[in-house]
């Protein structure tokens, strides 16, 4: 292996012995936006992700994404609303759907999520792996967002990625707790990118769309069901559709403590299944790049750390399909 470690420094000056190849993770300051005091959505692990990787001895390579133009946003989602966002004049009845205001802040955050997870795919389509530190707003639709999801980072990537010829074609798979129900409705009919949502079967959305294929779960699926019902549809997608890519939304809510989930995944269960994820893509030469996705606790530093855990279990996977140094 061609690494060493080095000294990482983050909050209050502290520093970590971190090693290994370093994680190739895209990271802008503008993946957090304030939000009013006591908002329940852990805007906070965005910042917090670094911490928790250099707690755990992760070596990262960090990218800085460029903001994504705006006609990007205008070519998934509708014009008008997507003016009204980078103004910050979402209308009232929109930002209760959202479940938080839109802020010039939170306009800046969603041009530079979007930005970072069509980096990370670049960057996954010449390297083979690659993770944005923040995205998988999934829930957003094509007239306006919902759920925490302003636009839909994962679709306009996509269609960026399709349209200026990266790839031909793209698998979405998203293993959030909720169904990737924005996703679904952007892409539906369409044949070059194609979406997969395993979920619980009675969280939010409670109306769910159709996506090209989605896993219904019922409530307390543990590790050994989870894992077993992934294993027997994923590799059936990649080898029946053949994807050039696959956007991975790793969202940490079906862990058994997850304060808006209905499944019982462990820690040890999450890890598993981001491995098998990036074991099934990378097996087979398929491109993957990761977003974070969901994950909700009183405690945006124990939500930080799940997410940490899963990259390092993905990376630890994406290594050993890695040329040579």
């Amino acid at each position: 292996m061609c690494w060493r470690w080095r000294r990482a420094r983050w909050r209050d000056g502290q520093t970590a012995i971190v090693t290994g190849a370093p994680l190739p993770l895209f990271h802008h300051p503008d993946y957090v936006a304030a939000l009013p005091t006591g908002h329940s959505f852990p805007m906070a692990k965005y910042a917090l992700l670094l911490p928790a990787l250099a707690d755990a001895g992760q070596a990262v390579a960090l990218h800085t994404p460029d903001p994504m133009p705006q006609h990007w946003l205008e070519a998934v989602h509708d014009p008008d609303y997507v003016a009204a966002v980078l103004a910050a004049t979402v209308d009232p009845v929109r930002e209760r759907r959202i479940g938080f205001p839109v802020t010039p802040a939170v306009a800046r955050r969603t041009l530079a999520v979007a930005g970072g997870t069509w980096g990370a795919a670049l960057h996954a389509l010449r390297d083979g792996y690659a993770v944005n530190g923040a995205g998988g707003s999934h829930h957003a639709l094509p007239d306006g967002g919902a759920g925490y999801c302003v636009t839909n980072d994962l679709a306009i990537a996509a269609h960026r990625l399709i349209s200026e010829g990266a790839v031909a074609r793209i698998l979405i798979v998203d293993l959030d707790v909720h169904q990737g129900d924005g996703s679904a409705v952007i892409f539906a009919g369409r044949p070059d990118v194609l979406t997969f949502s395993m979920h619980a079967a009675r969280n939010f959305p409670v109306r769910k769309a159709r996506s090209f294929r989605d896993v219904e779960l019922p409530d307390g699926t543990d590790d050994a069901a989870y894992l077993g019902r992934l294993a027997a549809e994923l590799p059936l997608l990649l080898d029946g559709e053949r994807p050039g890519l696959v956007l991975f939304q790793a969202g940490v809510d079906p862990h058994a403590d997850d304060r808006l989930g209905r499944l019982a995944l462990s820690d040890a269960g999450l890890a598993a299944r981001d491995a098998m994820v990036v074991a099934a893509c990378r097996s087979r030469g398929i491109a993957i790049a990761a977003t974070l996705g969901g994950g909700y606790a009183g405690d945006a530093m124990l939500v930080a750390r799940r997410h940490a855990a899963g990259l390092i279990a993905q990376w630890k996977v994406a290594q050993e399909y890695a040329s040579p140094c």
